[in-house]
């Protein structure tokens, strides 16, 4: 089964920087997703889905090939081409891979304008590796399909730990010793 994390960002610079340290602890096998898909809020309110594959150009490049081949069978490419390209690229917007458009657009409202989430599916992860990856990379939870404790430790490794610590030296001895120097 998988779940679902949709985390909260201030920009979207920020929020696919942490997409593609995602996508590289999937090549490293640390994680395993359906879908990572960065949404993003503008001035006016309108949800804007960054989606890893566009599967609108995807089925208009494939029908345009098979449209094609079919098209020089009857001796008329360009025709073929054209409605192939057509065809699959109406086939392509309707086709909803990974984590469905209407949910992630519902989400996104609750940003700020001008922010930025990352919905995660996630099939699979080895959540120790993972969360010291993301340890204090920021960004507030907002929904997960996690178990309480997975989210409280996803919420921990999130947190911004970047405020540089107390100083541990002691102060220096200030105090001069009684009386003078003799000679």
């Amino acid at each position: 089964m998988s779940d679902l994390v949709f985390i909260a960002f201030p920009s979207e610079q920020k929020a696919e920087e942490v997409r593609d340290r995602v996508l590289e602890m999937q090549k490293e096998y640390l994680i395993e997703l359906g879908d990572a898909v960065v949404a993003v809020r503008d001035a006016n309110g309108r949800i804007k889905l960054n989606q890893l594959v566009n599967t609108t150009a995807t089925g208009a490049v494939s029908g345009a090939f098979w449209g094609t081949l079919i098209g020089f069978i009857f001796l008329m490419p360009l025709v073929g081409t054209a409605i192939g390209a057509a065809s699959g690229a109406l086939g392509g917007k309707l086709t909803d891979v990974g984590i469905n458009d209407e949910f992630m657009k519902d989400a996104a409202q609750s940003l700020a304008p001008g922010n930025a989430g990352l919905f995660l599916l996630i099939r699979k992860m080895t959540t120790d590796k993972v969360l010291a990856d993301l340890r204090g990379v920021g960004g507030t939870v907002m929904r997960t399909s996690l178990t309480d404790e997975q989210e409280k430790a996803l919420r921990e490794a999130l947190a911004d730990h970047a405020a540089a610590p107390a100083e541990t030296t002691a102060p220096a001895d200030t105090t001069a010793p009684a009386g003078g120097a003799t000679s």
